[in-house]
């Protein structure tokens, strides 16, 4: 009778640990998820920003053509991207266009003081600073994650409970042009 209850008792140890490991890796997969939603938004705001920014160059730089429409270009890649790599990829080459973009005031004065570009190029260096603090949320909560899931004893039950790696926001190979801000200055 007391082996039944020791193996008994081994039994629920084991299930409730399970338990108890199922809950804290589904709630750090939702707070993976909750991030990436949160530089989505973020993300969203910059591309609802372009327009207006591409509008008022426009008045200015007609003959910029090419800068003008690959900016519009990278900003339709950007809004049809999905998952972490995809969307770090698009807006990588973004925040390339709209780096030249920005540029651009410097060869025109008079775009330069204009005060709808000023406000433009301001919200813009929010947003960006925005971003960049919602991508190491997002990275802090797939490492928090990642972790999680190759820890003993988790790691004996996460995948059984179909827990799999989530991948970092990553800007690849040119990330140190990316993660400066682009410059604007009147």
């Amino acid at each position: 009778m007391s082996t039944g209850l020791i193996v008994l008792g081994v039994i629920v140890a084991v299930a409730v640990f399970a338990l108890v490991a199922y809950n804290r890796l589904v709630a750090l997969s939702q707070r993976v998820g909750q991030a990436f939603a949160d530089i989505d938004v973020q993300l969203k705001q910059r591309h609802d920003l372009i327009p207006n920014l591409v509008e008022t160059v426009k008045g200015y730089a007609a003959h910029e053509r090419g800068t003008l429409d690959e900016v519009i270009k990278a900003r339709n890649v950007a809004m049809s991207a999905q998952g972490p790599a995809q969307v770090g990829a698009a807006e990588n080459q973004l925040s390339g266009a709209l780096g030249r973009l920005i540029a651009l005031s410097e060869a025109y004065p008079d775009l330069k003081a204009n005060a709808n570009f000023q406000q433009l190029a301001g919200e813009l260096s929010d947003i960006e600073n925005k971003v960049a603090a919602s991508r190491r949320f997002f990275n802090n909560a797939v490492q928090e994650y990642n972790t999680a899931i190759q820890q003993l004893p988790a790691a004996l039950f996460a995948g059984t409970f179909g827990f799999t790696h989530k991948e970092f926001f990553d800007l690849g190979a040119s990330r140190a042009t990316v993660e400066q801000t682009p410059q604007v200055k009147f």
